[in-house]
């Protein structure tokens, strides 16, 4: 049965402890506070004729302040608590005082006022320690008891119930609240937060566990160097050349969003002209210039466009180019109530969904500002003199988008991609892909960013028609599904590039070099099922044009043909939502009808979706008592998931320019990875054994999907 080790049996910040020493500093407190707002009190030396060897050598001699004295050194000290001792030698004069009277008489108020704030902040965490400490003893005494709901017995490990899932959902939230109040407990007990080893520092990034790498695992941690863990915000110095530079970014990003010919040429930079145009270009020359233009009319308003670029839905609504991103510090909010004039430091990392396809890491500035035809845009830029590295592998020129108003919600944007970047390390099938700027260009943000929207105007739809017995018409259930199939989609983007996040472990004794596999233990996380995690992801090219392969993983008819899992049974889908103009832009509900009648039915949740520049098949195994509490609108955060699937690239531009919706070459790049428990104790440690298993299983499904397509390739021209 889970145990969980929030708080052990011992007080972690007990301030109740020392009774009697506490007791007898808030006597003398309490005394010095009576004194300090009405008296002075002084040192003097007894006389020759009172001097008696049996008393102390110094006696105390307490002056009393008058009514008035009192009054207006009370007033003065609301206006000014720290007065100088020009302020204290014109009281002085004012009170018939000696300016060290008002000096000691100050003094005494500021302690009087430390000493009750303290005392008040003391009660309030005495209070919220005790309810937190009952509430999680009432938790820890529900999972002990708890029971299978099957067999009636104890509960065993992975076999969690709704209660179950809530009270690890309340665990976490303890957890950080834990966390926040042993933060304020250590600055008024004395202990550091290292004083507390059970407790570790929330990780800095969005979405991401520190798990670090453990004893009796094989490998290490992918990737040398975190510049999002080590950014640090920028010096009170720093910050007026950062704004400075992003208002000279937005001049030279609105410039060249609507410029023409000869700066752009079918929407290729020119670099001799942007360099005669741009002399003192922002940021530094000597890596490979990339830039790219590209426009697009969306179905949102100008005003929710602003807010997902300012805010932390940005790298949720581009998870599949923003691995990583974190806001380390807000210079303005904007005027007026809005987003007009804001600024934002960031660190982003963007990826390709390849693991042969280096990280891009930047550190920016991100400035948003309204002009006067109505026109908003959003500018980023990089900050290279202030990070804390003198190499960089990319550095972000102005780039952004430009978003007008159209009738009717619509929005017009025109986006920017302008970066210097050595991407030397990329695999030789991915290069032709990267250095056309399909992989990290505007003509991908822009794709993505259409295809967000028609999937948010869809799971805001009302009008359902009730004729196709598969789609789901109640909007409770189809906000819940849509919402756990984006914590899906999400969580697999995170997982299959070759992002530096210390999430995972890589594993480097895989007996495998084209095949990536990754660790990582789940222990308190609501959303994935308690236990070992192994992550595997391989990309291979494959001569075949790219929809017809995504058009073959996302159909149900032809599951039965690479996934070794559904063990060949029949597969049918219960339900889906369309997410967009595309067909093939859908939430689906799967059920796996296994060919072994021992084994119970299984459902799979699939999320497909398509686009000029690339194409995603993700999925997820579902428990059924749990979807169905999904499609009557319950909350889908209790639903644990290990999402697995594919991306689906085209191999370059094309001939006619085109993307995944064009012949092009023929030809795609194909990206397939596993999440898979291997052990349902997180302590456990993993064996080798696994890693094969997991090696062996993504090798197979490779090799079924090149079988499949390939004959069907063949049998189509």
């Amino acid at each position: 049965m889970f145990q969980p080790n929030t708080f052990e049996s011992h007080h972690m910040f007990d301030m109740t402890r020392r009774s009697s020493e506490s007791d007898l500093g808030k006597l003398k407190e309490d005394d010095y506070e009576t004194k300090s707002g009405t008296e002075t009190m002084e040192m003097e030396a007894p006389s020759g004729d009172d001097q008696d060897p049996s008393q102390h050598p110094k006696r105390k001699r307490y002056h009393r302040h008058t009514q008035r004295q009192i009054q207006e050194m009370e007033a003065f000290f609301k206006e000014c608590p720290h007065p100088d001792d020009k302020q204290r030698k014109e009281l002085s004069r004012e009170l018939g005082l000696e300016p060290l009277q008002v000096k000691f008489w100050f003094q005494n108020k500021r302690t009087q006022m430390k000493a009750q704030h303290e005392r008040h902040e003391n009660q309030i965490l005495k209070a919220e320690n005790q309810k937190l400490r009952a509430e999680n003893n009432r938790y820890k005494e529900a999972l002990g008891n708890a029971t299978c709901p099957n067999c009636g017995g104890p509960a065993a490990l992975g076999e969690m119930s709704f209660d179950e899932q809530h009270l690890r959902i309340e665990n976490a939230r303890l957890r950080e609240e834990i966390d926040r109040i042993s933060g304020i407990a250590a600055k008024y007990v004395g202990k550091p937060l290292s004083s507390f080893p059970h407790l570790t520092p929330r990780s800095l990034d969005l979405g991401f566990t520190n798990l670090g790498t453990q004893s009796g695992f094989v490998g290490e941690m992918y990737g040398g160097c975190d510049l999002i863990r080590s950014i640090s915000g920028p010096s009170e110095a720093d910050k007026p050349m950062i704004v400075e530079l992003a208002v000279a970014a937005m001049e030279e990003f609105l410039r060249m969003a609507q410029a023409g010919d000869p700066l752009w040429t079918d929407q290729v930079l020119n670099e001799d002209e942007y360099l005669r145009t741009f002399p003192r270009g922002i940021g530094p020359l000597g890596l490979r210039s990339e830039a790219s233009r590209e426009s697009t009319v969306v179905i949102m308003n100008h005003v929710n466009l602003v807010e997902i670029l300012m805010d932390n839905q940005w790298s949720s609504v581009f998870c599949g180019i923003v691995s990583r991103a974190m806001t380390i510090e807000v210079l303005s909010t904007g005027v007026a109530g809005n987003y007009n004039g804001a600024l934002q430091v960031m660190t982003a990392e963007f990826q390709v969904p390849s693991p042969l396809v280096p990280t891009r890491e930047n550190y920016f500035v991100r400035y948003c500002k309204q002009h006067s035809d109505g026109t908003w845009a959003v500018v980023d830029v990089s900050l290279d003199n202030l990070r804390p590295s003198p190499t960089s592998k990319c550095r972000r020129r102005p780039s952004g988008c430009l978003i007008q108003e159209l009738p009717n919600g619509y929005s017009k944007v025109i986006w920017v991609e302008h970066v210097e970047v050595d991407d030397r390390s990329v695999h030789n099938i991915y290069k032709p892909l990267v250095n056309s700027g399909l992989a990290f260009g505007a003509k991908r943000w822009v794709a993505t960013l259409d295809r967000q929207c028609e999937r948010l105007a869809s799971s805001m739809a009302n009008n359902i028609p009730a004729g196709d017995l598969c789609v789901i018409t109640s909007p409770e259930g189809r906000k819940s599904m849509l919402k756990l199939a984006e914590r899906m989609v999400t969580s697999f983007c995170t997982g299959v590039g070759a992002s530096t996040a210390h999430a995972w472990t890589t594993l480097s004794a895989t007996g495998s070099d084209d095949v990536r596999v990754m660790t990582r233990k789940s222990m308190d996380d609501p959303g994935r099922p308690p236990g070992i995690v192994l992550s595997a992801a391989t990309s291979f090219w494959i001569p075949v044009p790219p929809r017809r392969i995504f058009d073959f993983l996302r159909d149900e008819n032809s599951r039965s043909e690479w996934d070794i899992l559904s063990n060949g049974g029949l597969v049918q889908e219960m339900a889906h939502i369309a997410n967009g103009r595309d067909p093939g832009n859908c939430v689906s509900l799967l059920r796996v009808n296994s060919a072994n009648s021992s084994q119970s039915n299984m459902l799979v949740l699939q999320e497909s979706c398509t686009d000029s520049t690339g194409s995603y098949v993700i999925y997820a195994p579902v428990d059924i008592v749990a979807m169905n509490m999904v499609l009557s609108g319950g909350d889908p955060d209790y639903v644990a998931l290990l999402p697995s699937g594919f991306a689906i690239l085209p191999d370059g531009p094309g001939l006619n320019g085109g993307g995944i919706l064009e012949v092009g070459s023929g030809g795609s790049l194909l990206t397939v990875a596993f999440q898979i428990l291997v052990d349902s104790v997180p302590t456990a440690k993993l064996s080798l054994g696994s890693v094969a298993t997991v090696n062996s299983l993504i090798k197979c499904t490779v090799e079924r999907i090149k079988a499949a397509v390939m004959t069907d390739n063949a049998s189509c021209r």
